[in-house]
């Protein structure tokens, strides 16, 4: 993996980047319509561009990178759609293993296993197994994911444990609930990017990214290059972080 600070980041240094990036995808559907293709077809061509921003970041030496790929809403879309669009994630999937292991990358889906197809769930676990030993950054797929839900399955589980004995009440906190969710053992992200130009969080990782830097560029998903990225880091190096506090001003010579 190359050193994060060599010239062909633009200037990029370690201290610039995030430790865990999310993206929000979007884009895909539109810039099919105005390319006069079907809908996959975007879908298609956004599946290559998370290879090159997958890569990029395991590159750059990010901790995690979490993909939002098919929220427990996009259900509602057609049918073909949704086919398609688990043919395409298994495929992926299987094609991408080797690269993933190539790049030191380990592989995690997050999300509800209920309404997966078995094919998509096994190509998923394979590629979790068979990354299971990389050190290198961790690739998050969200997959019929929903924070919502996320976090009602977490409280389920942490009451049953209660219920039974397992736990004291008393005892959970913010880090119990945190070590619980589809992302536990992760640091939370610290910049949330969505492609497109839309400005919600649309049901993502909303316990997670409470103090994320949001990020939205204009550029759909599909035509989201290594330069967007790299522009994407340096808007968050440029933030001032505060996280409810006070940021100590600085005199300037007069």
């Amino acid at each position: 993996m190359a050193d994060s600070k060599t010239s062909s980041n633009r200037g990029l240094q370690a201290g610039d980047l995030p430790r865990h990036l999310a993206v929000i995808m979007d884009g895909n559907g539109r810039w099919a319509n105005r390319q006069g293709l079907p809908r996959l077809a975007g879908h298609q061509a956004g599946a290559a561009t998370v290879d090159r921003v997958t890569e990029e970041c395991a590159r750059l030496g990010l901790e995690a990178l979490t993909l939002y790929s098919f929220s427990s809403e996009n259900w509602k879309r057609p049918a073909a759609e949704i086919d398609g669009l688990m043919q395409l994630c298994e495929q992926h999937l299987i094609e991408q293993r080797e690269r993933m292991i190539r790049n030191n990358i380990r592989f995690r889906r997050i999300g509800r296993r209920d309404g997966l197809p078995a094919s998509v769930l096994d190509a998923a676990d394979a590629t979790t197994e068979a990354t299971a030993d990389c050190s290198g950054m961790t690739l998050c797929l969200a997959l019929n994911y929903g924070s919502r839900a996320e976090i009602v399955d977490t409280t389920r589980s942490l009451v049953q444990d209660a219920m039974e004995g397992r736990l004291d009440p008393a005892a959970i906190d913010e880090s119990i609930v945190s070590a619980r969710l589809d992302t536990g053992g992760l640091p939370d992200p610290d910049l949330l990017l969505r492609t497109a130009g839309e400005s919600r969080l649309s049901n993502f990782l909303l316990w997670q990214v409470s103090y994320a830097e949001i990020v939205v560029t204009d550029v759909e998903w599909p035509n989201f290059q290594v330069e967007d990225l790299h522009a994407a880091f340096r808007t968050f190096s440029g933030r001032v972080r505060r996280f409810g506090g006070v940021v100590a001003e600085v005199d300037t010579p007069k």
